[in-house]
């Protein structure tokens, strides 16, 4: 089953363009990650990562910093009972040392849930940067001088919450027109095909994920390897 990232930016400078407040965004980004979820299983999707916090959003304003917050655990609260209707499984990856407790407590709650979900697994980032993980994979792998590639990769699993090796990404969607990867899974992107929309997230829905498949079906994925001809 494929394995779509999705980097979701755009929120703040769709509502900018819209004279609405960046919370506004923020809350109507939510309203996407929605319309992902259900739409991925009919897509041939098995896992969505979708990466609504990074480590460095920490330096955001405070007051948005709170919004998002907010608005994640109003996502959790409302969502949950939905997801487990659908089948979906989710895990929230990154630290949660920073979070408040209030969010870790319903961040568990929701992970115990959606323990059964077998349609589709969704991860969610927050405070979450690939490089401090695998800063934290190194030091770990430090006592083990045999490490390899999948034993690294068992490693990072180990060093975020979110259990075990993430699978590798099979197709990496950013919206917003930026192109780069902002820190995020840089060890399973390694042979990730690469989607950049100038479609904000609050406009991004089933139709556009829909679309990103289909380039994404019609790439030729060689792994460093030479083209067979038929």
């Amino acid at each position: 089953m494929t394995h779509v990232a999705i980097i979701m930016d755009g929120n703040g400078r769709w509502a900018t363009a819209r004279g609405r407040p960046r919370e506004f965004g923020h809350r109507q980004g939510a309203e996407s990650v929605r319309h992902v979820v259900e739409a991925a299983p009919d897509l041939g999707i098995g896992t969505v990562t979708l990466y609504a916090f990074s480590s460095d959003n920490w330096h955001r304003p405070a007051a948005e910093v709170t919004v998002l917050m907010k608005l994640f655990r109003r996502y959790l609260k409302s969502e949950t009972a939905e997801l487990v209707r659908n089948g979906v499984r989710l895990r929230v990856v990154g630290r949660r040392d920073r979070l408040d407790q209030q969010l870790v407590r319903a961040i568990e709650r929701s992970e115990e849930a959606t323990s059964g979900g077998t349609r589709l697994l969704l991860r969610l980032a927050v405070d979450y940067s690939a490089r401090d993980l695998l800063v934290e994979a190194v030091r770990r792998a430090a006592t083990a001088p045999d490490v390899e590639r999948n034993s690294l990769a068992n490693l990072l699993g180990q060093a975020m919450h979110g259990g075990g090796p993430a699978p590798d990404v099979d197709l990496l969607i950013r919206t917003g027109g930026e192109q780069r990867l902002s820190d995020f899974l840089l060890w399973e992107c390694a042979y990730a095909e690469l989607y950049f929309t100038p479609v904000m997230w609050p406009d991004f829905g089933a139709a556009e994920l829909a679309e990103a498949v289909r380039e994404f079906r019609s790439r030729h994925r060689r792994y460093g390897r030479v083209a067979v001809a038929s």
